[in-house]
């Protein structure tokens, strides 16, 4: 309810400063953009959420190629019963990507030389501030000396799922290749640790006969219980050329989820930016990101978004870009403990960005559930100079300030991109010979400002009616003794 009520406010503001001349243009509004996870090339993205010992696991993959060759392994604790795979809609993931994603805001800065009664503004800001506030038996492959066992075989939505448990990786592999699935060839290295550790095989291949989206497999979604809370990526890395990216949207009851056998740290915050990056915000944060990536050694876990989402909480980011995760967003992410859109319950939201590679990230990923439940975004900012008649000392110093600010703007952006300050400077040179164009000259401290500069005058009907209302004044007593 506190954001209904804050834009409620805000909209109060518009409108009181609407209705003044002397505040007319300042209020400082803002405007936010997103950028998600499909600015990364190669990224895969996983819901993730703890209980106890319960996790479920959502998964979507930026699958490119031929679809019906399409299969997916996935190493898993335990063998899963058939209740405990899900096929999800996409959206889910396009729900929760918009809203944690990092963003930008803009504020605008106030005009010093134009006039208002700032203490009644405050007066009026402070009372709306007061208003708001289980398989039995398995199946063994006969006929064959892979070693492979077929623990379970399901039919899940578009999906074929057999469930698989081996003795050693060569023969796991010459089974999976030789049904069909695609293994590549140094598959053998990955599937090792994972088949002496006693993880069984989530093996899934999609039916093109029943997918509801023709161009891309759904999510899917699996639930177990088991003390280790983990995300495997090394057999991920068997079929990459390279370096990916995976974006984890993990939901708890307590707190954050941070890794415990890599650093996790937080991707760079708050920076005041120069104006020209509004239309450049995808291409910024993927250079904001790159950087923080090599300046952590390239094997961190990076923190862009923590907040407190339950359905009763009030704000849950600032600024929003998206609306919020509501119930029916909850249970499709595997959230069980929210019983409605009243419940009481406690949901702490949080988004990690992973960059790994073969090089850097030799182990699965390890969570832990941690007490830390301050709030975190990755948000940028973008501070618009005052426009209009500047010809106040105010207005004068104001404009030595601006320029100071816009230097520094300059130095934050490539101190966090590693972007040309030099060049960036084009920008506003640019700005400043456009205005030189149009003739838009500031005045000098002590010139005469325009006749009619707005702010800058007393309207001519208020000087009128103060004029007749001391003559009043003066002239009553002489009434009164003539009578």
């Amino acid at each position: 309810m506190k954001t209904h009520f804050f834009f409620v406010k805000l909209l109060v503001v518009a409108l009181f400063i609407a209705a003044s001349p002397q505040m007319a243009h300042s209020f400082c509004g803002f405007y936010v953009a997103g950028a998600g996870s499909s600015l990364f090339n190669k990224t895969s993205e996983v819901i993730l959420v703890r209980d106890g010992e319960h996790t479920v696991v959502t998964m979507s993959n930026d699958y490119s190629g031929d679809i019906s060759e399409f299969a997916m392994v996935v190493p898993v604790p335990v063998v899963l019963k058939e209740s405990d795979i899900k096929v999800v809609d996409n959206s889910i993931f396009e729900t929760i990507d918009a809203y944690s994603s990092p963003r930008l805001v803009e504020y605008h800065d106030e005009n010093p030389c134009r006039r208002f009664d700032y203490l009644h503004y405050k007066s009026i800001t402070n009372e709306m501030n007061t208003a708001f506030n289980n398989i039995s038996d398995s199946e063994v492959e006969e006929g064959n000396d892979y070693s492979v066992t077929i623990e379970a075989r399901y039919e899940v939505g578009e999906y074929e799922i057999l469930i698989l448990s081996a003795e050693e990786s060569d023969g796991l592999k010459s089974w999976l290749n030789d049904n069909n699935y695609h293994i590549p060839a140094k598959a053998e290295d990955v599937l090792e640790p994972y088949i002496k550790s006693g993880m069984k095989f989530f093996v899934a291949k999609v039916n093109i006969n029943k997918m509801p989206d023709p161009s891309r497999p759904s999510p899917i979604q699996i639930a177990y219980n088991h003390p280790k809370f983990m995300l495997p990526i090394r057999l991920g890395m068997a079929n990459s050329s390279g370096e990916q990216d995976l974006v984890v949207y993990g939901f708890t009851k307590r707190g954050r989820i941070e890794c415990t056998n890599y650093r996790t740290v937080k991707v760079p915050t708050a920076n005041k930016i120069p104006e020209f990056i509004e239309t450049r915000f995808g291409e910024f944060y993927t250079d904001v990101f790159d950087k923080a990536y090599e300046v952590n050694n390239e094997n961190a876990v990076f923190l862009e978004y923590a907040w407190n989402v339950s359905p009763q909480a009030g704000m849950k980011c600032d600024p929003c870009i998206a609306p919020p995760p509501i119930f029916v967003d909850f249970q499709k992410a595997g959230v069980n403990w929210v019983s409605g859109m009243n419940s009481s319950s406690q949901v702490f939201f949080t988004r990690l960005h992973v960059r790994y590679g073969r090089k850097n990230f030799p182990q699965d990923l390890q969570f832990q559930i941690t007490p830390n439940n301050e709030n975190f975004q990755a948000r940028y900012v973008i501070n618009r100079p005052a426009t209009g008649d500047m010809s106040c000392e105010a207005g004068q110093l104001y404009i030595k300030d601006l320029k100071v600010r816009q230097n520094l703007e300059l130095q934050e952006l490539a101190a966090i991109t590693n972007w040309d300050s030099n060049r960036s400077k084009r920008y506003y040179d640019h700005l400043d010979q456009r205005k030189k164009e149009r003739a838009e000259v500031v005045p000098t401290i002590g010139s005469s400002p325009p006749p009619s500069s707005p702010g800058s005058s007393i309207p001519f009907g208020f000087l009128a009616a103060l004029g007749i209302l001391l003559l009043l004044v003066m002239f009553y007593p002489m009434v009164q003794l003539t009578r």
